[in-house]
């Protein structure tokens, strides 16, 4: 495989995951990376209730929500190994440091992989492992396909529509480990509060939690994915 990628790469180009501009090699252009919405220094690290800290790279907003939202919806499941290399691994090793042994996701439902082809989170996971050389292990499973998240503004319905959606995989496994959880997307942080409360109560010793983009403080009535 390795032999084919130049001709792959003749036949079909990689682009800046953000406006699209053809690259030499898998990345983000260099004037897409001088405007991103970054969160810089402690701004990239937020403390929720139920998820505890959780680490992200940029802002949710402008090229970044579009680019994430082709990212999870639109088939650009290649992406993943850029926004795992050039944002979400920087801001762990930033934040959270020898706070992890062991790496795992937000899986999504049977019938959403199905449509999409793939779970997006999980790819993030996989790419960030190959660069730790740490493989990601699945440790909860989705027990339903609930209704999305982006389509609730209230806070209490989004807490509501995740409770008890998330189960553990295997509560052996997950025992006394430290887990790193992560997703695409924080905004109220309802999705990974659960999944912590599930990994906590399977015994896990500490969650922290990484996603490529968080949300500005928020504004009442402005919310979106997760």
């Amino acid at each position: 495989m390795k032999a084919l990628e130049p001709l792959l790469d003749l036949l079909f180009p990689p682009h800046c995951p953000f406006c699209g501009a053809i690259q030499d090699h898998p990345g983000i252009c260099p004037e897409c990376s001088a405007k991103l919405p970054r969160a810089e220094g402690k701004d990239g690290l937020r403390e929720g209730a139920g998820y505890g800290r959780c680490a992200f790279a940029v802002y949710y907003e402008g090229d970044v929500r579009e680019s994430l939202l082709r990212f999870k919806f639109g088939g650009r499941a290649s992406w993943a190994n850029v926004y795992a290399r050039e944002l979400l691994v920087p801001a762990v090793v930033e934040h959270l440091s020898g706070a992890f042994d062991c790496l795992t996701w937000v899986p999504v439902s049977r019938r959403r992989l199905r449509r999409r082809g793939y779970d997006q989170a999980q790819l993030l996971a996989q790419a960030a492992g190959r660069i730790w050389e740490t493989p990601p292990v699945q440790l909860l499973r989705k027990r339903r396909n609930n209704p999305a998240q982006s389509g609730l503004r209230d806070a209490a319905a989004r807490r509501a529509n995740v409770l008890g959606v998330y189960e553990a995989v295997d509560p052996g496994r997950i025992a006394g480990r430290r887990v790193l959880l992560m997703d695409d997307i924080l905004t109220t942080g309802s999705t990974l509060a659960e999944c912590c409360r599930v990994l906590r109560a399977a015994g896990a010793a500490e969650v922290v939690c990484a996603v490529v983009a968080g949300s500005r403080p928020r504004k009442e009535g402005k919310s979106d994915e997760n």
